[in-house]
This record gives structure tokens, sequence and C-alpha cells, in this order.
């Protein structure tokens, strides 16, 4: 089973990502859950959204401390909460961040990518420039470096799941996975 953890800020798409990746997945034939955690439910505040993947069905609905990879929708966060909470050794830290991998001090045991995302989804117009909505742009990436599904999958997931700019959605997750 995969474990992955998404860290965001409400407002910013995360739980629709987790969604997005989700359903891309389990296109491709595995079994996959998607579910968020929300403190004070308002515009800002931290979000999580959680996946599991596997090959068989999936029965656990709990809460993934211990997760195989995380990804990082609001680089700020980095500062605010300890996004390494629980990660497995050789588990990746996917970064929206206009900076280098080795820019970011995370242990030598963590494998960091990072994708500028927000560029990306200010591109593509998606959201505002105050406000951008990177999303899918995230999720390309992530399909792309953790190997999770082919591109077809998400651009499909894309259009069937994102109601709003659905063809330029798709064109910041192609972007994303080819920049990756």
């Amino acid at each position: 089973m995969i474990e992955i953890r998404f860290h965001g800020r409400g407002g910013q798409g995360t739980v629709v990502a987790s969604k997005i990746l989700a359903d891309a997945i389990s296109k491709e034939g595995n079994y996959v859950q998607a579910y968020p955690e929300f403190g004070v439910e308002r515009r800002g505040a931290p979000v999580f959204a959680f996946i599991r993947i596997d090959n068989k069905p999936i029965y656990d609905k709990s809460r993934i401390y211990n997760p195989d990879h995380v990804i990082v929708v609001d680089p700020t966060l980095i500062e605010a909460i300890d996004i390494t909470e629980g990660l497995k050794e050789g588990g990746h830290i996917i970064v929206n961040s206009e900076k280098k991998p080795e820019e970011l001090k995370f242990p030598k045991k963590f494998k960091v990518a990072t994708i500028n995302a927000t560029e990306i989804a200010v591109k593509h117009k998606l959201g505002t420039l105050a406000a951008p909505i990177v999303n899918t742009a995230i999720v390309g990436a992530v399909v792309k470096i953790l190997k999770l599904a082919k591109i077809e999958s998400v651009l499909e997931a894309v259009q069937e799941g994102v109601p709003v700019k659905p063809k330029d959605n798709a064109a910041a997750a192609k972007e994303a996975y080819e920049k990756s």
C-alpha cells in the first residue's frame, strides 16, 4: 500500500488535487481512497488530504500518520508545521516552490522535488494572481515523479472532475508533468 499526505491551505484546491489524483490512479485499475481532514473551515486555514493506493480493496479509513510521500501545496507550511512528521525514510517530499530542491533544508533521508505550480497556474489563468489554484499542476508533477499514473489518466480525471476551466486545468497538469 502507498500512503500520501497532502499539506495545503483552504482555497488552494488541495482536496480537489487529492480527488483528481485518486481518480487518475483508479482509472488504471488500482484501489484508492482520498479524503480530507479540516481544522477550522476557512480560506487560508491548514488543510490535510490523504490518499491510500493498493492493488486490493482498502478498508482502513483512519488518518495517515506515516506516509510514504508528502505533497506540499503551500510552501509557507514548511515553516509553520513539521510536514515531515511520520514520513518514511526514502519518501518523497514534493513542494510547490520556485526554489530548487537542494535549497530546501530537509533531512537527506528524504527525496525532495519541486515544481513551480503557482507559476503554471498563473500562466493558465487558474484562480487569481493573488490566489492561484495550483491543484491540477501539482497532480501533473506528482504522477510523473512518483510514477503513479499515466498523464492520459490525469487529463481524463481533470476533464471529468474539474468543473471550471477543464481545458486550462488539463494544460496546467500536462505542463507540470513535462517539467517534472
